[in-house]
């Protein structure tokens, strides 16, 4: 594992659909839950991204009708895979998430750091 004591690039990875039954009320939760936790990285001196600030919009105009659907599953995994490919790290929030283990996963094959608690990550400023 990698670590950086200056400014990195994290991707947050958290749960997006797992536990939600594909509610819009719970997914938007998770988001925020995502944006909340960039937002602290973000003041600490990082530079936060998540694969849902990406893959969202791409979603909506690629014609996605529906959590898992042709059109996610085409987009909203590879994208966050593409986007940790370009980080530093990746932070793990929240509960149980495939996609999210998978992200961890891919971060370890790559020797990216991993952080699985907000308050390890070495401030930036």
């Amino acid at each position: 594992m990698t670590t950086n004591s200056g400014p990195q690039m994290i991707l947050v990875a958290g749960p997006y659909r797992s536990g939600t039954g594909d509610d819009p009320d719970k997914l938007a939760a998770n988001v925020r839950a995502m944006n909340d936790t960039a937002l602290v990285l973000f003041r600490a001196g990082h530079l936060p991204v998540t694969g849902e600030a990406l893959a969202l919009p791409l979603l909506e105009i690629a014609g996605n009708t529906r959590p898992g659907d042709p059109v996610y599953e085409e987009i909203f995994h590879p994208i966050a895979e593409r986007l940790l490919a370009r980080c530093d790290a990746v932070l793990r929030i929240g509960g149980p998430s495939e996609g999210a283990d998978r992200m961890v996963a891919q971060a370890r094959a790559e020797g990216k750091a991993v952080y699985t608690d907000l308050w390890h990550i070495p401030d930036a400023r």
